[in-house]
Order: C-alpha cells, then structure tokens, then sequence
C-alpha cells in the first residue's frame, strides 16, 4: 500500500495511527494524528483507519490538549 499524501493510515507495526507526510525512498513517512515527531513506516504494513479510528485519534488530541499535555 502506497498511500497518498494526507491520508490517515494505521501502522499496525506499532498500532499508531498516522496522517501520510510523504514517501522516502521505500518508507511511509506519518506523522500522528494533531502533528508530533514523524516516524518512518513499512508499507507493507500500513492499512486504512476507519471512520472510528480517526474520531478516536481526534478525540485524544482534543483531551491531551484541553488538559495541557500538549504545547
């Protein structure tokens, strides 16, 4: 899977869900949900979020932030 950029994708190497950044030589490049540090990924083993896999990554965002935890 080659994802196109902006998409949200699950790594289910680590279980992260991501938004696609780019693509690096054969990496996915992600970048968790709300921004953060990029991490590189194995197309092999990225697949799409669902609807209520990107509510809860938002979801998340938005309680980090409210209680301060994010800068």
């Amino acid at each position: 899977m080659r994802p196109p950029l902006g998409a949200h994708v699950v790594d289910t190497g680590t279980e992260r869900i991501g938004v696609v950044m780019g693509h690096e030589g054969p990496y996915v490049q992600l970048r968790p949900y709300g921004g953060g540090r990029e991490w590189d990924a194995d197309p092999g083993v990225l697949r799409s979020a669902t609807p209520a896999e990107r509510l809860r990554a938002a979801t998340a965002y938005v309680n980090a932030r409210s209680r301060g935890e994010l800068s």
